[in-house]
């Protein structure tokens, strides 16, 4: 078969399309539109990215796209130590040193301890209530107002403390925050719980600044391992490793994800 480069360029030249006709339309940077027509493989943020960059190039050309993706699989591609190995439970509390886990997503959530002080405070008004309401039926006149007096505030105080508990138990879930600091020429994709960019597939240079990102679940994809990573406020090692990295962010840390649901902001 031709060779992948040479396919798509006379494919274009045939139909006289300049290169920023195919950038416009397809969305992918002229760049790496020349590097797939030069397989240039090394200038592009990997081979999940490069496949999805010649299914589109393809596709508008009118080309079998199948085809030369298979081609690029058949002779580049070779698998990944990350996805020879199966994607453990417990891949994050290793990372991390943690002890037991029961979850893939962290640790078994206990009730918080203010509304665990709150409970008992309530139980024991309620049964200093219940003591106070005893005595005032076995006890005098003066003995029953006093104690109907007590009982009462009690009362009120109990339920004055179930009040004052309700704006926590319906507050808003914690929020998982990402802060990235590339140290070398870094691709990133990054897209909220929702499936919204927040950073939608830009190259950064090293020491350029990076805004830190919050959402109650965050998807990410790294072209590579050229980043200082904070995670939950947390520094955060990634592997080395010649292809992309994708991560998916929450409350409870992070965890690797598997190509297939990798965000690629294309």
């Amino acid at each position: 078969m031709p060779e992948i480069g040479s396919t798509l360029r006379e494919a274009r030249m045939r139909a006289r399309i300049d290169i920023t006709e195919v950038e416009q339309a397809t969305k992918i940077r002229a760049k790496y539109l020349r590097a797939l027509e030069n397989e240039e493989w090394s200038l592009l943020p990997g081979s999940t990215f490069i496949k999805s960059f010649l299914r589109e190039y393809a596709d508008y050309l009118g080309l079998d796209a199948r085809s030369l993706v298979e081609e690029y699989k058949l002779r580049y591609e070779r698998p990944s130590e990350q996805e020879l190995a199966p994607i453990s439970p417990n891949l994050g509390r290793d990372r991390r040193g943690g002890g037991g886990r029961t979850g893939a997503y962290g640790p078994p959530r206990t009730a918080p301890p203010w509304l665990i002080v709150g409970g008992a405070l309530v139980l024991l008004l309620v049964v200093l209530g219940l003591v106070g309401v005893l005595f005032g039926a076995t006890g005098g006149g003066g003995g029953s107002t006093e104690t109907g007096h007590t009982t009462t505030t009690r009362a009120r105080t109990a339920s004055g403390a179930r009040a004052t508990s309700h704006p926590h138990a319906s507050a808003a879930p914690a929020r998982a925050s990402v802060q990235i600091v590339p140290t070398g020429t870094l691709y990133v994709c990054l897209v909220d719980g929702s499936g919204r960019r927040l950073i939608p597939g830009t190259q950064f240079s090293a020491g350029q600044h990076v805004p830190i990102y919050h959402a109650r679940t965050l998807r990410m994809t790294l072209g590579n391992n050229s980043v200082q990573l904070r995670v939950d406020g947390k520094p955060f090692a990634v592997p080395a490793s010649s292809n992309a990295i994708a991560y998916e962010i929450t409350r409870a840390g992070a965890r690797l994800l598997p190509t297939s649901q990798a965000p690629t902001c294309t």
